[in-house]
Protein backbone atom coordinates (compact mmCIF):
# COMPACT_ATOMS: atom_id res chain seq x y z
CA UNK A 1 0.00 0.00 0.00
CA UNK A 2 1.51 3.34 -0.82
CA UNK A 3 -0.56 6.29 0.47
CA UNK A 4 -3.57 4.21 0.23
CA UNK A 5 -3.05 2.97 -3.29
CA UNK A 6 -2.57 -0.77 -3.79
CA UNK A 7 0.92 -1.51 -5.74
CA UNK A 8 0.71 -4.64 -8.01
CA UNK A 9 3.72 -5.83 -5.30
CA UNK A 10 0.36 -6.19 -2.85
CA UNK A 11 -2.34 -7.24 -5.44
CA UNK A 12 -0.06 -10.18 -6.37
CA UNK A 13 0.26 -11.28 -2.95
CA UNK A 14 -3.23 -10.72 -1.77
CA UNK A 15 -3.79 -13.09 -5.24
CA UNK A 16 -1.48 -15.26 -4.20
CA UNK A 17 -3.58 -15.78 -0.85
CA UNK A 18 -6.57 -16.89 -2.26
CA UNK A 19 -4.64 -20.00 -3.25
CA UNK A 20 -3.98 -23.18 -0.46
CA UNK A 21 -0.57 -24.28 -0.64
CA UNK A 22 0.46 -21.58 -2.91
CA UNK A 23 4.39 -21.19 -2.85
CA UNK A 24 5.16 -17.34 -4.41
CA UNK A 25 6.92 -18.38 -7.08
CA UNK A 26 3.76 -17.23 -9.24
CA UNK A 27 3.93 -13.78 -7.37
CA UNK A 28 7.72 -13.97 -8.29
CA UNK A 29 7.49 -14.45 -11.86
CA UNK A 30 5.21 -11.71 -12.29
CA UNK A 31 7.53 -9.18 -10.70
CA UNK A 32 10.46 -10.41 -12.73
CA UNK A 33 7.64 -9.63 -15.49
CA UNK A 34 7.24 -6.28 -13.72
CA UNK A 35 10.38 -5.46 -13.43
CA UNK A 36 11.10 -6.17 -16.92
CA UNK A 37 8.52 -4.17 -18.17
CA UNK A 38 10.02 -0.68 -16.12
CA UNK A 39 13.26 -1.30 -18.01
CA UNK A 40 11.69 -2.12 -21.42
CA UNK A 41 9.07 1.16 -20.72
CA UNK A 42 12.41 3.26 -19.92
CA UNK A 43 14.52 2.12 -23.39
CA UNK A 44 10.68 2.90 -25.42
CA UNK A 45 10.93 6.36 -23.63
CA UNK A 46 14.05 7.27 -24.15
CA UNK A 47 13.88 6.75 -27.65
CA UNK A 48 16.06 8.50 -30.06
CA UNK A 49 18.40 10.05 -27.23
CA UNK A 50 19.51 6.32 -26.40
CA UNK A 51 20.03 5.28 -30.30
CA UNK A 52 17.53 2.83 -29.88
CA UNK A 53 15.56 3.73 -32.65
CA UNK A 54 15.62 2.27 -36.51
CA UNK A 55 15.98 -1.71 -37.37
CA UNK A 56 18.61 -4.38 -35.80
CA UNK A 57 21.31 -5.73 -37.97
CA UNK A 58 22.25 -2.47 -40.42
CA UNK A 59 21.36 -2.54 -43.91
CA UNK A 60 18.27 -4.10 -44.46
CA UNK A 61 17.58 -5.22 -40.96
CA UNK A 62 17.89 -8.67 -39.14
CA UNK A 63 14.68 -11.21 -39.81
CA UNK A 64 13.35 -12.56 -37.12
CA UNK A 65 11.36 -16.21 -37.71
CA UNK A 66 7.95 -14.22 -38.59
CA UNK A 67 9.59 -12.73 -41.88
CA UNK A 68 9.49 -9.25 -39.84
CA UNK A 69 12.55 -7.14 -40.13
CA UNK A 70 13.25 -6.84 -36.55
CA UNK A 71 13.87 -2.88 -34.84
CA UNK A 72 16.56 -2.44 -32.53
CA UNK A 73 14.00 -2.27 -29.49
CA UNK A 74 12.86 -5.97 -30.45
CA UNK A 75 15.62 -7.10 -29.54
CA UNK A 76 16.89 -4.89 -26.48
CA UNK A 77 13.08 -5.91 -25.35
CA UNK A 78 13.25 -9.35 -26.30
CA UNK A 79 17.03 -9.66 -23.98
CA UNK A 80 15.39 -8.13 -21.24
CA UNK A 81 12.43 -10.26 -20.96
CA UNK A 82 14.98 -13.12 -20.95
CA UNK A 83 17.57 -12.05 -19.12
CA UNK A 84 15.16 -10.70 -16.07
CA UNK A 85 12.93 -14.09 -15.81
CA UNK A 86 16.22 -16.61 -16.96
CA UNK A 87 17.85 -17.19 -13.49
CA UNK A 88 14.88 -16.77 -10.67
CA UNK A 89 13.85 -20.40 -10.79
CA UNK A 90 10.13 -19.38 -11.57
CA UNK A 91 10.05 -21.12 -14.90
CA UNK A 92 11.14 -24.40 -17.30
CA UNK A 93 11.51 -22.41 -20.48
CA UNK A 94 10.35 -19.40 -22.63
CA UNK A 95 8.96 -19.11 -26.03
CA UNK A 96 9.39 -15.72 -28.00
CA UNK A 97 8.30 -13.98 -30.99
CA UNK A 98 11.56 -12.67 -31.53
CA UNK A 99 13.29 -16.83 -31.13
CA UNK A 100 12.75 -20.21 -34.04
CA UNK A 101 12.77 -22.04 -30.92
CA UNK A 102 11.79 -22.14 -27.22
CA UNK A 103 14.21 -20.94 -24.97
CA UNK A 104 15.35 -23.06 -22.44
CA UNK A 105 16.22 -22.41 -18.70
CA UNK A 106 20.42 -22.67 -18.66
CA UNK A 107 21.56 -25.88 -16.42
CA UNK A 108 23.13 -23.96 -13.65
CA UNK A 109 19.69 -21.83 -12.86
CA UNK A 110 16.72 -23.75 -11.16
CA UNK A 111 13.69 -24.88 -13.15
CA UNK A 112 10.34 -24.01 -11.94
CA UNK A 113 6.82 -24.77 -12.25
CA UNK A 114 5.74 -22.63 -14.80
CA UNK A 115 6.04 -21.64 -19.15
CA UNK A 116 6.20 -17.83 -20.38
CA UNK A 117 5.60 -17.27 -23.68
CA UNK A 118 6.04 -13.58 -24.87
CA UNK A 119 6.00 -11.08 -27.51
CA UNK A 120 8.12 -8.08 -25.89
CA UNK A 121 7.06 -5.71 -28.50
CA UNK A 122 4.59 -5.47 -29.70
CA UNK A 123 3.28 -3.08 -32.48
CA UNK A 124 7.57 -2.34 -33.46
CA UNK A 125 6.58 -1.02 -36.59
CA UNK A 126 5.34 1.70 -35.36
CA UNK A 127 8.05 2.54 -32.88
CA UNK A 128 10.00 4.83 -35.17
CA UNK A 129 6.28 7.14 -35.05
CA UNK A 130 6.18 7.14 -31.39
CA UNK A 131 2.62 5.42 -31.56
CA UNK A 132 1.91 3.16 -28.57
CA UNK A 133 3.69 -0.18 -28.16
CA UNK A 134 4.02 -2.67 -25.46
CA UNK A 135 4.94 -6.35 -23.97
CA UNK A 136 2.18 -9.15 -24.31
CA UNK A 137 2.84 -12.87 -21.91
CA UNK A 138 0.86 -15.78 -21.10
CA UNK A 139 1.71 -17.93 -18.34
CA UNK A 140 1.00 -21.75 -18.25
CA UNK A 141 1.60 -24.42 -15.97
CA UNK A 142 4.80 -26.38 -16.90
CA UNK A 143 3.08 -30.34 -17.17
CA UNK A 144 6.89 -31.03 -16.27
CA UNK A 145 7.20 -28.93 -13.19
CA UNK A 146 11.07 -28.52 -12.25
CA UNK A 147 11.89 -30.82 -15.90
CA UNK A 148 13.69 -28.80 -19.21
CA UNK A 149 10.86 -27.84 -21.16
CA UNK A 150 10.26 -29.15 -24.59
CA UNK A 151 8.01 -27.65 -26.92
CA UNK A 152 5.15 -29.88 -26.81
CA UNK A 153 5.13 -28.39 -23.49
CA UNK A 154 3.55 -25.22 -24.52
CA UNK A 155 1.13 -26.33 -26.48
CA UNK A 156 -1.73 -25.87 -24.40
CA UNK A 157 -4.93 -23.54 -25.46
CA UNK A 158 -5.51 -20.54 -23.84
CA UNK A 159 -8.34 -22.04 -21.10
CA UNK A 160 -4.99 -23.69 -19.75
CA UNK A 161 -3.61 -19.98 -19.19
CA UNK A 162 -3.04 -19.17 -15.14
CA UNK A 163 -2.08 -15.69 -16.26
CA UNK A 164 -1.98 -13.25 -18.89
CA UNK A 165 -0.74 -9.65 -19.19
CA UNK A 166 0.34 -6.70 -21.48
CA UNK A 167 1.99 -3.62 -20.66
CA UNK A 168 1.22 -0.60 -22.29
CA UNK A 169 4.03 1.46 -23.05
CA UNK A 170 2.40 5.41 -24.60
CA UNK A 171 1.55 8.80 -22.54
CA UNK A 172 1.48 6.76 -19.51
CA UNK A 173 3.11 2.94 -18.74
CA UNK A 174 0.15 0.69 -17.64
CA UNK A 175 0.16 -2.61 -17.24
CA UNK A 176 -3.48 -4.82 -17.06
CA UNK A 177 -3.38 -8.08 -15.72
CA UNK A 178 -5.81 -10.93 -15.25
CA UNK A 179 -5.00 -14.41 -13.31
CA UNK A 180 -8.60 -15.27 -14.04
CA UNK A 181 -10.40 -12.71 -11.03
CA UNK A 182 -11.24 -10.30 -12.92
CA UNK A 183 -9.03 -7.89 -15.42
CA UNK A 184 -7.19 -5.25 -13.86
CA UNK A 185 -4.88 -1.86 -14.84
CA UNK A 186 -1.88 -0.73 -13.25
CA UNK A 187 -0.20 2.61 -13.95
CA UNK A 188 3.41 2.88 -13.72
CA UNK A 189 4.41 6.02 -10.70
CA UNK A 190 7.88 6.84 -11.63
CA UNK A 191 8.31 8.65 -8.62
CA UNK A 192 8.35 5.73 -6.69
CA UNK A 193 9.02 2.71 -9.18
CA UNK A 194 6.46 1.02 -8.67
CA UNK A 195 2.62 0.10 -10.89
CA UNK A 196 0.10 1.38 -9.10
CA UNK A 197 -4.07 0.07 -9.09
CA UNK A 198 -5.72 2.64 -11.33
CA UNK A 199 -8.61 0.57 -12.98
CA UNK A 200 -9.84 -2.28 -10.90
CA UNK A 201 -12.01 -4.77 -12.09
CA UNK A 202 -12.39 -3.69 -15.56
CA UNK A 203 -15.31 -4.19 -17.80
CA UNK A 204 -15.83 -3.72 -21.32
CA UNK A 205 -19.41 -1.91 -22.52
CA UNK A 206 -21.87 -4.89 -24.06
CA UNK A 207 -22.85 -2.02 -27.17
CA UNK A 208 -20.62 -0.02 -28.99
CA UNK A 209 -21.04 1.68 -32.06
CA UNK A 210 -17.14 1.59 -32.59
CA UNK A 211 -14.87 -1.11 -34.45
CA UNK A 212 -11.13 -1.46 -35.97
CA UNK A 213 -10.17 -3.13 -38.83
CA UNK A 214 -7.50 -2.52 -41.54
CA UNK A 215 -9.53 -1.55 -44.32
CA UNK A 216 -6.77 -1.52 -46.84
CA UNK A 217 -7.38 -5.54 -46.76
CA UNK A 218 -11.15 -5.05 -47.53
CA UNK A 219 -10.51 -6.65 -51.16
CA UNK A 220 -9.05 -9.81 -49.57
CA UNK A 221 -12.08 -10.52 -46.39
CA UNK A 222 -14.37 -13.45 -46.29
CA UNK A 223 -17.63 -12.60 -47.19
CA UNK A 224 -19.42 -12.11 -43.05
CA UNK A 225 -16.83 -9.54 -42.27
CA UNK A 226 -17.77 -7.70 -45.51
CA UNK A 227 -21.43 -7.87 -44.29
CA UNK A 228 -20.37 -6.57 -40.84
CA UNK A 229 -18.68 -3.79 -41.92
CA UNK A 230 -20.75 -2.74 -44.47
CA UNK A 231 -24.01 -3.02 -42.14
CA UNK A 232 -22.03 -0.70 -40.03
CA UNK A 233 -21.12 1.66 -42.50
CA UNK A 234 -24.33 2.25 -43.87
CA UNK A 235 -25.02 3.95 -40.60
CA UNK A 236 -28.27 4.81 -39.22
CA UNK A 237 -29.69 4.49 -42.79
CA UNK A 238 -28.88 0.78 -42.74
CA UNK A 239 -29.61 -2.37 -40.92
CA UNK A 240 -27.82 -1.26 -37.24
CA UNK A 241 -30.19 2.18 -37.46
CA UNK A 242 -26.86 3.90 -35.91
CA UNK A 243 -23.89 5.84 -37.12
CA UNK A 244 -20.38 3.53 -36.23
CA UNK A 245 -16.98 5.07 -36.18
CA UNK A 246 -13.85 3.29 -37.27
CA UNK A 247 -10.42 3.03 -35.86
CA UNK A 248 -7.45 1.45 -36.80
CA UNK A 249 -4.25 1.85 -34.69
CA UNK A 250 -2.06 -0.75 -35.90
CA UNK A 251 -0.86 -2.14 -32.74
CA UNK A 252 -2.77 -4.53 -30.61
CA UNK A 253 -2.16 -3.50 -27.39
CA UNK A 254 -3.27 -0.12 -28.31
CA UNK A 255 -6.35 -1.16 -29.37
CA UNK A 256 -7.18 -3.64 -26.67
CA UNK A 257 -6.88 -1.06 -24.14
CA UNK A 258 -8.81 1.39 -26.13
CA UNK A 259 -12.07 -1.44 -26.04
CA UNK A 260 -11.00 -2.44 -22.21
CA UNK A 261 -11.76 1.43 -21.18
CA UNK A 262 -14.58 2.48 -23.67
CA UNK A 263 -15.56 -0.74 -25.43
CA UNK A 264 -15.31 -1.59 -29.29
CA UNK A 265 -14.44 -4.26 -31.69
CA UNK A 266 -11.12 -5.45 -33.18
CA UNK A 267 -10.99 -7.87 -36.19
CA UNK A 268 -7.68 -8.99 -38.03
CA UNK A 269 -10.25 -11.58 -39.75
CA UNK A 270 -9.39 -14.74 -42.15
CA UNK A 271 -8.21 -13.30 -45.34
CA UNK A 272 -7.04 -14.06 -49.04
CA UNK A 273 -3.67 -12.87 -47.65
CA UNK A 274 -3.28 -14.50 -44.61
CA UNK A 275 -5.21 -18.12 -45.11
CA UNK A 276 -1.96 -19.93 -45.83
CA UNK A 277 -0.22 -18.85 -43.00
CA UNK A 278 -3.73 -19.70 -40.98
CA UNK A 279 -4.17 -15.98 -40.06
CA UNK A 280 -2.56 -13.05 -39.40
CA UNK A 281 -1.98 -12.64 -34.91
CA UNK A 282 -0.23 -15.35 -33.12
CA UNK A 283 -2.19 -17.81 -31.00
CA UNK A 284 0.30 -18.45 -27.99
CA UNK A 285 1.45 -14.88 -27.32
CA UNK A 286 -1.02 -12.31 -28.47
CA UNK A 287 -4.29 -13.77 -29.10
CA UNK A 288 -4.21 -15.91 -26.23
CA UNK A 289 -3.35 -13.60 -23.24
CA UNK A 290 -5.41 -11.12 -25.47
CA UNK A 291 -8.35 -13.10 -25.29
CA UNK A 292 -8.11 -14.35 -21.34
CA UNK A 293 -8.18 -10.49 -20.62
CA UNK A 294 -11.04 -9.54 -22.75
CA UNK A 295 -12.53 -11.86 -21.88
CA UNK A 296 -12.15 -11.30 -17.80
CA UNK A 297 -13.57 -8.27 -18.73
CA UNK A 298 -16.70 -9.88 -19.78
CA UNK A 299 -15.88 -9.63 -23.45
CA UNK A 300 -15.82 -12.03 -25.93
CA UNK A 301 -12.99 -13.23 -28.72
CA UNK A 302 -13.89 -15.36 -31.80
CA UNK A 303 -11.90 -17.19 -34.62
CA UNK A 304 -15.36 -16.49 -36.56
CA UNK A 305 -14.88 -20.28 -36.50
CA UNK A 306 -14.43 -21.00 -32.79
CA UNK A 307 -13.74 -19.54 -29.21
CA UNK A 308 -9.85 -18.17 -29.31
CA UNK A 309 -9.10 -20.12 -26.09
CA UNK A 310 -10.49 -23.56 -26.83
CA UNK A 311 -7.77 -23.71 -30.31
CA UNK A 312 -5.45 -26.42 -29.55
CA UNK A 313 -1.78 -25.17 -31.01
CA UNK A 314 0.17 -27.23 -32.65
CA UNK A 315 3.19 -24.87 -33.33
CA UNK A 316 4.63 -22.03 -30.66
CA UNK A 317 4.21 -19.70 -33.47
CA UNK A 318 1.03 -20.67 -34.90
CA UNK A 319 -1.44 -17.88 -36.47
CA UNK A 320 -5.22 -17.55 -36.27
CA UNK A 321 -7.84 -14.97 -37.26
CA UNK A 322 -8.61 -12.87 -34.16
CA UNK A 323 -11.87 -10.95 -33.71
CA UNK A 324 -12.82 -9.23 -30.39
CA UNK A 325 -14.84 -6.93 -28.31
CA UNK A 326 -17.86 -5.74 -27.01
CA UNK A 327 -19.91 -8.97 -26.16
CA UNK A 328 -22.66 -8.14 -28.30
CA UNK A 329 -20.76 -7.26 -31.52
CA UNK A 330 -18.62 -10.16 -31.47
CA UNK A 331 -21.18 -12.52 -30.73
CA UNK A 332 -22.46 -10.80 -34.18
CA UNK A 333 -19.46 -11.25 -36.28
CA UNK A 334 -19.65 -15.07 -35.03
CA UNK A 335 -22.79 -15.63 -36.22
CA UNK A 336 -21.92 -13.80 -39.44
CA UNK A 337 -19.56 -16.49 -40.30
CA UNK A 338 -21.77 -19.84 -38.20
CA UNK A 339 -24.67 -18.54 -41.32
CA UNK A 340 -21.65 -18.16 -44.11
CA UNK A 341 -20.31 -21.46 -43.66
CA UNK A 342 -23.32 -23.50 -43.03
CA UNK A 343 -24.50 -21.63 -45.93
CA UNK A 344 -28.13 -21.29 -43.77
CA UNK A 345 -28.82 -17.95 -44.88
CA UNK A 346 -27.38 -17.22 -48.33
CA UNK A 347 -29.70 -14.02 -48.99
CA UNK A 348 -27.98 -11.93 -46.37
CA UNK A 349 -24.49 -12.44 -48.08
CA UNK A 350 -26.25 -11.55 -51.41
CA UNK A 351 -27.93 -8.20 -50.65
CA UNK A 352 -28.24 -4.88 -52.39
CA UNK A 353 -26.28 -3.41 -49.16
CA UNK A 354 -23.77 -5.97 -49.12
CA UNK A 355 -22.53 -6.28 -52.29
CA UNK A 356 -22.72 -2.77 -53.57
CA UNK A 357 -21.19 -1.08 -50.89
CA UNK A 358 -17.52 -0.58 -50.48
CA UNK A 359 -15.55 1.24 -47.68
CA UNK A 360 -15.06 3.96 -50.06
CA UNK A 361 -17.63 4.15 -53.07
CA UNK A 362 -21.25 3.53 -53.33
CA UNK A 363 -22.93 2.40 -56.46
Amino acid sequence: MHDGRTTLTQFIIEEQRRVAGATGDFSGLLNDIATACKVISNAVSKGALAGTLGVHGGDGGAVNIQGETQKKLDVISNDVMIKTSLWSGHLSGMASEEMDDIIPIPAQYPRGKYLMTFDPLDGSSNIDVNITVGTIFSILKSPNPGAEAKLEDFLQPGVEQVCAGFALYGPSTVMVLTTGNGTNAFTLDHDIGEFILTHAQMTIPTETSEFAINASNERFWEPPVKRYVSECLAGKEGPRGRDFNMRWIASLVAETYRILTRGGCFMYPMDEKTRAKGGRLRLLYEANPISFIIEQAGGLSTTGRARVMEVTPTDIHQRVAFMFGSKSEVERIAAYHQEYISGSEPEAFQSPLFSARSLFRTQ
